[in-house]
């Protein structure tokens, strides 16, 4: 890789690795947004489908349960009509009413049950009907949801595959940039950078102002920061500056840098 490993003792040098550093994190920064909000939708949609499939599992559990009942409530249906049919027939050899009277009691028992299971059959199946309408629903609802995750899967993969190569060797250059910073430098680098909604932690000066800012900046201090002989931090902002000049000359190296390397990936 084209990146030189040297000591950044200068003022200036410090300023090159820096903007260098920023450039590079800006390009990877660029691709990211090029995928937009497809990961989180991703994600969203995940969440989504697994909460489609836990209620669709608890709807059925429920579906297959009142199916069980029904079923329970028709054998008991079926012993009661036996057992009426059994006591019917044990009426026609009673030897005294005593025996009728309770063979009758047992059968205007069974005929409760009967009904009452009936009635219970009723209520469920009501429940039955308005459950498979929801149940329906539920499946459909899973099934567009699973298809619009394979679609944004597909997409977001695309997306991926197109920048990938790239992103690896910016994350590649952006690493060994960083290595070449001060630690100290590097962390208020990531300070700034991560406090900024851009992300830009080193910023050039255009149009008498730093790049974004419409402040202008004192001309003794435009002049202090031709001169590269100090780190200078914009006030307003909190970024860091440097000139345009020295901003120019390191876009120019790290563009070509970058195209030089994504011609080697690219030959591989």
């Amino acid at each position: 890789m084209a990146v030189q490993t040297k000591s950044t003792s200068s003022a200036e040098e410090k300023l090159r690795s820096l903007f260098a550093l920023q450039l590079i994190d800006s390009r990877i920064d660029r691709i990211r947004v090029v995928r937009g909000e497809l990961p989180l939708e991703v994600q969203d949609l995940e969440d989504e489908i697994e909460g489609l499939r836990t209620r669709l599992a608890n709807q059925e559990s429920a579906h297959a349960l009142n199916l069980q009942h029904v079923s329970a409530y028709r054998n008991q249906i079926e012993d009661s009509k036996a057992l009426i049919a059994k006591y019917t027939e044990q009426q026609n050899n009673v030897r005294n009413n005593r025996e009728y009277e309770s063979l009758n009691n047992e059968l205007e028992y069974q005929q409760l049950e009967i009904e009452l299971c009936e009635k219970r059959i009723r209520e469920i199946q009501v429940k039955i009907d308005a459950g498979a309408g929801a149940l329906e629903a539920s499946r459909e609802k899973l099934a567009k949801r699973v298809e619009d995750l394979e679609g944004k899967q597909a997409e977001l993969a695309e997306i991926v595959a197109e920048t990938q190569a790239e992103e690896a060797l910016l994350l590649q250059l952006s690493s060994k940039l960083a290595e070449e910073i001060d630690s100290r430098l590097l962390a208020s680098y990531q300070r700034i950078r991560g406090a900024a909604k851009n992300g830009l932690a080193v910023v050039p000066i255009e149009r008498q102002a730093s790049a974004g800012s419409f402040i202008k900046i004192p001309p003794q201090r435009r002049i202090d920061i031709a001169q590269r002989k100090r780190i200078i931090v914009d006030e307003h902002s909190g970024r860091i500056l440097v000139d345009k000049d020295l901003a120019d000359e390191v876009r120019q190296r790290i563009e070509d840098m970058v195209a030089q390397e994504m011609g080697s990936v690219g030959a591989r």
